[in-house]
């Protein structure tokens, strides 16, 4: 009898299986959209068993070799397509109605919430249009200041390793940079993760990160149902860290407000009017500040919204600048021809003081720089990996993508395509002088996404960039010591071996 309940409940689980999954089989069929044989209920889950950070990227592009630019896969009841056809780069980045995330976001669901990241409709608009102001030329030179003060602090830090033939992991020096430069501007405070790594915060944050990340490329982590029956230590470890973050944020974010609420009592408050002169003066706000004088639908946002969008700034600021810094350090410390030119354009724009602060419109006239950071950005992109889900079916040209998928755009491997860009992987700044693009073929290079919901910070991200990476060569020559680069994707893109370079301090010129 028993033998016989457990048989009939075998023969309906494939039948349900079969049913939810047939007529999306049907639509890949007619769209000759394949990829590597599935079984019943599991799906592909049994080659994601041997899927890694370290060895995502090589997987797919052996996958893009074998299946097209278009392959699907099964992850048990999951359906994923990976593309980088550019027809679906368009559909999907151009369209204002396809804006929630691909399911492989949802591990950032406890810690973000429904900031701008992963909200959609109204919320998502009316939430980029309160975050706008923070990205004025004013509120930016301010932040230009917070900068370049970390980036000198990150040039102390590494004196002690600068003798010209130590191996420095450049990653975990810039990730703290990053940090510090992330929360002071989106929260108006000081963690001095540079000087204190043991920051509870900051270790709340890289714990957080690091294991999120480890959950991609884990099936028994990667449903919310399962994460804290298979790992429940991780998991709780991971339940304490968000609420020891947001414990720290819900603090600051209410001091500020007693501190709004008081100027207002007391006639001292002036609203933010992004333009105005005296605005401009007293400009020295973080995000928080502006978040707590916006309003969506007249009406003051919550704690709980200015909270999640102050952590959707840092989670993205954090990780996505360590990423390009560490990648754009690493790959010049390897081309001493191009670390030489963009040297003597730091001398010519910024004079001979390595000390001497930098501005936001004289980061602006290091055109050989901003050529490096894009070519950086186009071989070891920040985000290598676009995710959108989409609710119904998606017809472009005469295929057809079911509706319930998600589907990745793979923009790490289009920029690494001889179709598009020549000779793709040597690296070349100037494919990009005189303010060209090394590709004229649209949605070939969108290093902040494209269309509707394109980074809204990335004019910060380029200061942020580009203010790091100058001083660090202003003070030292960079060594092409250590390991080589190995791509891992957790998230973003960093290296499994780090970003090793030498520093040789440079000689200062009376």
């Amino acid at each position: 009898m028993l033998l016989l309940l457990i048989t009939g409940a075998l023969v309906m689980l494939l039948v349900w299986d079969y049913g939810r999954r047939s007529l999306r089989l049907h639509f890949f069929e007619r769209s000759k959209i394949s990829g590597p044989v599935s079984i019943p209920i599991l799906g592909n889950g049994l080659q994601a068993l041997f899927f890694r950070p370290e060895n995502y990227i090589q997987k797919f592009g052996d996958y893009f070799n074998k299946y097209g630019k278009t392959f699907r896969l099964w992850v048990l009841g999951e359906c994923l397509v990976y593309t980088t056809d550019l027809k679906y780069f368009e559909a999907i980045l151009s369209s204002g109605t396809l804006l929630k995330k691909a399911h492989l976001y949802r591990f950032l669901d406890d810690f973000l919430g429904d900031g701008i990241l992963l909200s959609t409709g109204h919320k998502w608009t009316s939430r980029r249009k309160a975050l706008a102001p923070a990205f004025h030329f004013k509120c930016l030179e301010n932040f230009v200041e917070i900068m370049d003060r970390n980036s000198g602090i990150m040039v102390e830090k590494l004196k002690k390793v600068a003798d010209g033939k130590t191996s420095v992991d450049l990653f975990k020096y810039v990730s703290l940079e990053a940090l510090d430069v992330i929360t002071e501007t989106a929260m108006g405070i000081q963690v001095n993760a540079q000087s204190d790594p043991n920051c509870p915060y900051t270790k709340a944050l890289k714990s957080v990160v690091y294991i999120e990340s480890n959950r991609l490329a884990s099936v028994s982590q990667r449903y919310d149902w399962l994460f804290p029956i298979a790992a429940p230590f991780v998991y709780r470890r991971l339940q304490r860290d968000i609420r020891l973050m947001q414990d720290f944020t819900d603090k600051v974010i209410r001091e500020r407000r007693a501190i709004l609420e008081q100027s207002k009592a007391d006639g001292s408050y002036r609203p933010i009017i992004m333009g105005d002169e005296e605005t401009g003066k007293k400009s020295k706000m973080a995000l928080l500040d502006i978040l707590l004088q916006a309003t969506v639908d007249n009406k003051p946002l919550t704690n709980k919204d200015i909270r999640e969008e102050v952590d959707v700034f840092i989670f993205a600021g954090d990780d996505t600048t360590t990423s390009g810094v560490s990648h754009a350090l690493h790959v010049i410390s390897r081309h001493p021809r191009v670390q030489k030119c963009i040297y003597e354009e730091l001398v010519s724009v910024l004079g001979q003081d390595p000390d001497a602060p930098v501005t936001q419109a004289k980061l602006l006239e290091l055109k050989y720089l901003d050529c490096v950071v894009k070519e950086t950005m186009r071989l070891h992109p920040p985000v290598p990996i676009l995710g959108r889900f989409l609710p119904k079916d998606l017809q472009v040209g005469d295929k057809v993508i079911p509706g319930n998928t998600s589907i990745l755009l793979m923009p790490y491997y289009v920029y690494r395509d001889p179709e598009y860009f020549p000779d793709p992987l040597t690296f070349k700044p100037e494919r990009w002088l005189n303010g060209k693009e090394a590709s004229t073929v649209p949605f070939t290079y969108i290093p902040f996404s494209s269309g509707p919901k394109n980074c809204v910070g990335q004019k910060f991200a380029n200061l942020q960039l580009k203010t790091l990476i100058s001083k660090v060569i202003r003070h030292y020559e960079l060594l092409p010591l250590g390991e080589d680069l190995k791509p891992t994707y957790t998230f973003i893109l960093s290296s499994s071996s780090g970003n090793h370079v030498g520093l040789m301090p440079r000689k200062k010129v009376n």
